[in-house]
Order: structure tokens, then C-alpha cells, then sequence
């Protein structure tokens, strides 16, 4: 096992492997921004480095300080938690350059899962259903070309990057040129990458992702699914494990096509498959995370297993001792509800001073979080706060749970979308199980129509 591992990131992510290290009794190391010298993970971590001021591209993107902190404070491996340097291939590779262990899948197997053509590609060859798609789109004329040969609806997609940008719907000819050219300038700017590819467009979806874990030795795991339908513009916002749209039978289909892909191409660590099913209940694969998701905690909590832990263990090249079940066997039903530092109604960003924190707690009630009363929320990064999670014997009683929780929990000094988070649950689909990716543009609609 590692002697010390340097923390590549902030926030609740950040305290969460944190507390992953203290168990396995690695000491940490924190970097930070100027912005977050009083945040939490600074204060709890062993050791801790700034690395510049609060722009993420002159402190948490910036590779040569993150290296040099590495470096400074003796460190064995890094952890680049979600978002930031976690899916960045060439980090990856400048790490194990540096003669250290990056906490994740290798470089190659980035690149190769990573990139959303090239996962693609990998999916098509080991038999993961695809929605009809393109290549690379060379032009707009190409993008109008490939349009019709799939056939509208279509969606544009950024190839280096997800999180609604450089995504554009087009629903006929007309609109594509001016789509292409306002997500390609999109697409650079957020992810260096201006390209572009296509996919049929599903007006209603549902959003399925499967959770994966492999070691070096061979070992793949799949531990079940998440529901993640409930977003805005591509955020998700409540999640769940198990989906209420899927059944054993076709989990156990799935897990066994999803442990064949990544024992075939060599993936290692943890990893997950996001699919979108449609109206018929068909499944298809829309891309890969090469990392830690934020909404791991509902695995966690239906499976037993610390995902976290056991992403370390890996990467110290452990040979996993998890059961071999196909499919796993959920432990009852977890939900989790991210809450945001914005307005409920608008949805502006609120950062600002927290005058007072509470959070909930009682059976079954989990909170990640990096933030405490008195601490000022910055105004340079993602408005996550902490992420509410509870555990029940069944669905129901979870959404009961959720709402109990929600309603305990007070952040002072700041706007919050708990109100708008507490209004979802009583929503109809969801109460019901039959959410799409449509569900929370509809209630934000109902919402300001009655305002």
C-alpha cells in the first residue's frame, strides 16, 4: 500500500478520498488553490500545498504545480478525483513519467475509453448496443451529410468532453451549420478539442449507467446499475441505485457484456458505462467514465462495497477479494440528491459566506461534503456543496427518507436548491419510477408558469 497520496482536487470529492486514505491508513497530502486555503480538505489533510491562484487553470488543471507539490512532499501516487485532471490521458502519462502511480486506469486505456469515438469503436467491436452515429465531422457540409443519413433528430456531441457542452439537438437540415459552427467554438474552449461527431437524438429517455471495478489481475466486476434521469442540461441532479425501469434479466445480460468488453481491451480500476434507454426500453451505450463518479455513494450504499478504497487497492496492484456475483445483489435502495450553491428558482450561481451548517443524520442518512459554517463558498468553481444520501429496505421508503433528510438540513447565509430538490421528489414520475431526462425541464416549466 501507498505511504502517502497527494490529493488532486477539491471540495466533497476531496474530503472523500480523504477519509478513503485515512482507512487505509495512508497519510494525504491536500493541494489548493489561494481561493480554498480554508477549505476543508486543506484543514484535514496531513500536509497540504497551494499551487496557485483561483483560476482552475493556474492551480487545479495547472500539471506542472500539481507535479511539483508531488515531488516536494514525497508522495507514492496521486488521486485526481472526478472532474479537473481525472480523465486527462496525458496527466495520466506525465505521472508515470515522474516514476509515480496514478490512482486510476492507465493512459492507453484513457485513450481508448476515454475518447468518445474511439469508445465508440471499442463498444461496436465487443458488442455493446450503439445508437446509429458518425466519425469525426470533417465540415458542416459533412455534419448536414451524416444528419440525413441517420435521420433527424440528431444530436451533436463534443468529442473531447460531456456535461451539456458542445452538444447541440437539430431537428432538421436548416439548423445544422449554424450548430456545428456554435459547438465547435463551444467545444474548444471547454475541452481544447473543437471536434465533433453525431448521434440519433431520443426525445425521451431514460439515463442508465452501469458501475464497473477490474483489477491488473484480470478481475472484472460489474455492481449493478444507477437511474441518473433526472438532469439539467445534461447535470445530473438525483440518483439512484437500483433502476426502477430494469430487471434482473437484463442487468445480468448486461453486466455479462460489460465484463467481457473491459477484460478484452485491459481496463483497470474503476469505470462507468453510461447507456441511454429508450421509449421501447432498449438500451445503448453513449460513452465511458475513466474515474470516480459523483454519484457513487448509491453503489456504495447497495452494495457494500468502498469504491473508493478499493480504486486505492487497485492501483497499489491488489488482487481484489470482492464475491463474484452475476449480478450483484442489491441491499435494498439508496438515492442522493446533490445540493447546489444557486437560486431554486433561477438557477444563478450563489457563492457566498455559509453562516451556519446542519446537516442531516439519523438511520440511513449519509453526507458528503467540504464545507462547514463560516466557510465562503468561492465564486471560481462547480456551486456542488455536498451530496444528501439515504438507504432504505425499498424505493419507497428511500423517497420518504430523502425528503425527512431534506428538510433537516440548513445552509445559512447562502441560496440552496434544496427547495427545488424537495419539490422533485414529490413529482409524479418520480414518485412513480417513470422519470425520463425530460422530467426536470418539465417541473421547472410547471414551476414558473405557477410563479
Amino acid at each position: 500500500m501507498f505511504q502517502k497520496i497527494l490529493i488532486a482536487n477539491r471540495g466533497e470529492i476531496a474530503m472523500r478520498v480523504l477519509r478513503a486514505c485515512r482507512e487505509l491508513g495512508v497519510r494525504t497530502v491536500a493541494v489548493h488553490s489561494e481561493a480554498d486555503a480554508g477549505a476543508l480538505h486543506v484543514r484535514f489533510a496531513d500536509e497540504a500545498v497551494c499551487i496557485g491562484p483561483a483560476p482552475s487553470a493556474k492551480s487545479y488543471l495547472n500539471v506542472a504545480a500539481i507535479i511539483s507539490a508531488a515531488e516536494i512532499t514525497g508522495v507514492d501516487a496521486i488521486h485526481p478525483g472526478y472532474g479537473f485532471l481525472s480523465e486527462n490521458a496525458d496527466f495520466a502519462a506525465v505521472v508515470a513519467r515522474c516514476g509515480l502511480t496514478f490512482i486510476g486506469p492507465p493512459a492507453e486505456a484513457m485513450r481508448t475509453w476515454g475518447d468518445k469515438l474511439r469508445g465508440r469503436e471499442a463498444a461496436r467491436r465487443h458488442g455493446l448496443p450503439l445508437l446509429p452515429g458518425s466519425e469525426r465531422l470533417e465540415s458542416a457540409e459533412h455534419a448536414i451529410a451524416e444528419a440525413e443519413r441517420i435521420g433527424f433528430p440528431v444530436i451533436l456531441k463534443a468529442r473531447g468532453g460531456g456535461g451539456g457542452r458542445g452538444m447541440r439537438i437539430v431537428r432538421e437540415a436548416s439548423e445544422v451549420a449554424r450548430a456545428f459552427d456554435s459547438a465547435t467554438a463551444e467545444a474548444g474552449s471547454a475541452f481544447s478539442n473543437p471536434e465533433l461527431y453525431l448521434e440519433r437524438f431520443v426525445e425521451r429517455p431514460k439515463h442508465i449507467e452501469f458501475q464497473a471495478l477490474a483489477d491488473r489481475h484480470g478481475q472484472v466486476w460489474t455492481l449493478g446499475e444507477r437511474e441518473c434521469s433526472l438532469q439539467r442540461r445534461h447535470q445530473k441532479l438525483v440518483e439512484e441505485a437500483p433502476s426502477p425501469s430494469l430487471s434482473e434479466e437484463r442487468r445480468s445480460q448486461m453486466g455479462e457484456v460489460i465484463r467481457r468488453a473491459l477484460r478484452a481491451t485491459g481496463y483497470e480500476s474503476l469505470g462507468t458505462l453510461e447507456f441511454l434507454m429508450d421509449e421501447r426500453g432498449e438500451l445503448y451505450f453513449l460513452e465511458m467514465n475513466t474515474r470516480v463518479q459523483v454519484e457513487h455513494p448509491v453503489t456504495e450504499m447497495t452494495t457494500g462495497v468502498d469504491l473508493v478504497v478499493e480504486q486505492i487497492r487497485v492501483a497499489s496492484g491488489a488482487r481484489l477479494e470482492l464475491p463474484d456475483t452475476r449480478p450483484w445483489k442489491f441491499r435494498g435502495h439508496s438515492i442522493e440528491c446533490r445540493i447546489l450553491a444557486e437560486d431554486p428558482v433561477s438557477f444563478a450561481p450563489w457563492p457566498g459566506r455559509i453562516t451556519e451548517y446542519h446537516p442531516p443524520g439519523g438511520a440511513g442518512v449519509r453526507v458528503d461534503s467540504g464545507v462547514y459554517g463560516g466557510w465562503t463558498v468561492p465564486k471560481d468553481y462547480d456551486s456542488l456543496l455536498a451530496k444528501v444520501v439515504v438507504h432504505a429496505p425499498g424505493r419507497e421508503q428511500a423517497l420518504g427518507r430523502m425528503r425527512r433528510a431534506l428538510d433537516e438540513l440548513i445552509i445559512g447565509g447562502i441560496r440552496t436548491n434544496v427547495p427545488f430538490q424537495r419539490r422533485l421528489l414529490d413529482d409524479p414520475e418520480v414518485c412513480e419510477g417513470t422519470m425520463t431526462t425530460r422530467t426536470v425541464e418539465r417541473v421547472v416549466r410547471e414551476l414558473r408558469e405557477g410563479a
